[in-house]
């Protein structure tokens, strides 16, 4: 070397200590001569040297002056078909910031040797996702569309490896990801149209994001930046796009299954006109549909301000009749006929693609009917009505349980509506001859929901004539055995409506009526006060014109009422229960707003005609 000349390696060291990382740079350069599979992991740990060197040495990035140099040498060593020396050089590469088409082709690099499931532990090892992030968060999208597509689309075949998740989120990758949809959104916005390959790019998002809710941690990241808005933005202006629509709608269908995500999404409250207007465009794309009414399902389940504003939207009960009326016609096309001599298995089976929409639906119509403005006029309609008897006929309990569950308890609900022009209470008879099917059925939900559905229509003359003459009243009384508080409720709700007609009274004698409803009321009384409520009202109707006690319930009935009355109403015993305190409180409302008068009243009316005097023997002589 001249005198006075200045040779520069290119690795200044804004620290002034460049010696380590020329001797790294060195070390990896005489490593690069003619690879061979046995030296292979001598040049990858040259390669983890001199990324270490260059990150020590402040040398990342697109300032260092050999850079291209370097990257040339990087570039040649790719051909050599190793994948795992192949992510040690990207990753060396994209921490050398390149751009244009050099990032495109490491991208695709990158992307090829995710597809392969085998390759995931080298990608795990070599923590090549946080560089991708960084691409993601710190290129420009418009400039680079092509590598953030392949960049995306390792990014999703990472996230289908449940031991990725937790990684992936830590780093951000939630709100880098939403980060690019709300970019996407804006663009669209901006050009009022939808830009080349963004379609593409946003199947790829979200379909990394469909895969990421299922950690708790993603879903309260979704929650705190405001996500799901986004993401309903996405599906109005992709509306066209089912791919991007479906993946969302999964996300969505996830996501609502959690009551905070749930109510943040009911609460927007644009939701709900969107997926109307998908239902209408994609009525016959059943694994789109299928997911659109199962969200409904869930946003309606548990929230009256959901179900009215989804009723308000524009032609909501029309889309919903229109796809009922498309899928029963599919359900009823897609039944194989029974042969002669052939019976139809009763073995659990997986419900067919129509029936699971069915099943979907009927459920958003039942949540609906919930609501006493939505519920009345769902009853005055005759086609909803019509179809939802139709499937009754058709179909059993043990062909599709949860179907012929789902349309009685919609049955259910609009029975409880005493409407003008319902369908339902025009129709009650047969209905009363359909809910017989299921009483004799071996099904108990079944069960439950069919003395729920008597429940409300026994409050009608005609029907408890109906449930006299069929003998119905005798299947209740049975069920008051069950040891099954809600069908013992409902149960006793059907013999309390028949016991308002005097002429009644009577059949509670009929298979120890009586001494059920009080060995029902000793059973439970202390846990459901609602349903000690029932049994005191049905035996204070069947004692009205009581003369005596002993003659009208039977001594043995008597004498326990008269203890468990007294008991009850002893307001240390009966609240002696071991509840929360929040229960508590329910529980001491029910006991006195409901319990307490009506078992007050019994319990005065036996004593008033009760003796308490105890016969003398006969004497002898």
């Amino acid at each position: 070397m001249r005198k006075g000349e200045k040779h520069s390696s290119g690795f200044e060291d804004v620290r002034g200590n460049n010696f380590g990382v020329y001797l790294h740079y060195l070390k990896f350069c005489f490593t690069l001569f003619a690879p061979t599979e046995e030296n292979i992991e001598t040049v990858c740990a040259a390669c983890t040297q001199l990324h270490l060197a260059l990150e020590e040495g402040n040398m990342l990035g697109n300032k260092f002056k050999r850079r291209s140099i370097l990257l040339k040498t990087l570039y040649k060593l790719v051909d050599v078909g190793s994948d795992l020396l192949s992510l040690k050089l990207a990753k060396i590469i994209l921490a050398l910031k390149v751009s244009g088409k050099n990032l495109l082709n490491v991208c695709k690099l990158i992307f090829k040797i995710s597809r392969s499931e085998k390759n995931d532990s080298l990608i795990q090892n070599d923590s090549i996702l946080e560089s991708l992030l960084e691409v993601l968060r710190s290129e420009d999208l418009q400039a680079n569309t092509e590598a953030f597509l392949y960049c995306l689309g390792t990014i999703k075949f990472i996230s289908g490896n449940p031991g990725f998740l937790h990684e992936m989120i830590s780093k951000g990758a939630v709100e880098i990801l939403m980060n690019l949809i709300k970019q996407i959104n804006e663009n669209t916005k901006k050009s009022g149209t939808c830009l080349p390959n963004s379609g593409h790019l946003l199947v790829q998002v979200t379909a990394t994001l469909r895969n990421l809710v299922d950690s708790p941690l993603a879903r309260s990241k979704f929650l705190s930046i405001s996500a799901l808005p986004q993401l309903c933005t996405v599906m109005g202006q992709y509306m066209g796009d089912k791919d991007v629509c479906t993946n969302i709608a999964r996300i969505f269908s996830k996501l609502t299954t959690y009551h905070d995500c749930c109510v943040a999404l009911a609460n927007y409250s644009r939701c709900y006109a969107l997926f109307l207007n998908l239902i209408n465009k994609y009525q016959k794309k059943q694994d789109l549909i299928v997911r659109i009414i199962f969200i409904l399902g869930n946003l309606t389940a548990k929230n009256n301000l959901a179900r009215e504003q989804f009723s308000k939207v524009k032609g909501s009960i029309p889309t919903l009749l229109s796809l009922f009326h498309t899928f029963h016609e599919l359900d009823l096309h897609s039944r194989k006929p029974v042969g002669e001599g052939e019976e139809r298995s009763k073995a659990p089976r997986r419900p067919a693609q129509a029936e699971d929409v069915l099943i979907k639906l009927t459920r958003v119509l039942a949540n609906l009917a919930i609501h006493p403005g939505v519920g009345p006029a769902i009853a005055t309609q005759p086609r909803i009505v019509g179809l939802l008897l139709a499937t009754l006929e058709y179909k059993s309990i043990d062909e599709c349980e949860e179907l012929v569950i789902n349309t009685m308890a919609t049955i259910n609900n609009l029975s409880y509506y005493q409407v003008k022009n319902s369908v339902i209470q025009d129709k009650k008879l047969y209905i009363a001859e359909l809910l017989i099917k299921l009483l004799v059925s071996n099904n108990m939900d079944g069960i439950l929901e069919a003395v729920r559905v008597f429940g409300n229509l026994s409050q009608d003359r005609d029907i408890c004539d109906f449930i006299v003459q069929k003998n119905v009243h005798k299947f209740m009384i049975a069920l008051l055995d069950a040891k099954h508080q809600d069908i013992c409720f409902s149960a006793c709700g059907v013999l309390l409506n028949l016991t308002v007609d005097k002429d009644k009274r009577a059949i509670l004698k009929e298979g120890g009526g009586i001494q059920k409803l009080v060995d029902c009321l000793r059973d439970v009384g202390p846990t459901d006060w609602q349903l000690a409520c029932l049994v005191c009202k049905t035996l204070w109707n069947f004692s009205e014109n009581i003369t005596n006690a002993s003659s009208c319930f039977g001594d043995e009935a008597t004498n326990t009422l008269l203890a468990l009355l007294s008991s009850f109403l002893d307001e240390e015993l009966a609240l002696d229960g071991s509840f929360d305190q929040d229960l508590k409180h329910y529980h001491k409302l029910h006991w006195e707003t409901e319990f307490k008068p009506v078992a007050q009243q019994l319990l005065n009316r036996i004593q008033s005609h009760h003796t308490f005097l105890e016969p003398l023997p006969i004497p002898s002589f």
